[in-house]
């Protein structure tokens, strides 16, 4: 069963420039991993501050595999000083 989410940020003020850093950082290597279907960055045009990661896994070992991969490691004890606010929901494909 596919896991897809979409996780938002919310940058601080002054680390709008260092979020689409380290988050565009991630996407060719997680992209790469195995088990990846979808995963891609987006800033809102209206918000500049406002980012989504979107992704999907083939389940939940995949998902795993990638919080456990260098690139996560990096971005995980990095993004905290850049960001305000980060939420993520889990969706769900209809149809």
């Amino acid at each position: 069963m596919t896991i897809t989410k979409k996780v938002t940020f919310i940058a601080k003020k002054d680390g709008v420039e260092k979020m689409k850093e380290l988050l565009s950082a991630m996407v060719a290597p997680s992209k790469a991993e195995e088990g990846c279907i979808f995963y891609d960055i987006f800033q809102c045009k209206e918000r500049p501050e406002k980012f989504f990661a979107v992704e999907t896994w083939r389940d939940e070992a995949a998902l795993d595999g990638h919080k456990a991969s260098e690139h996560y490691k990096i971005y995980k004890s990095s993004y905290e000083q850049y960001c305000e606010d980060k939420y993520s929901d889990e969706l769900e494909v209809l149809g």
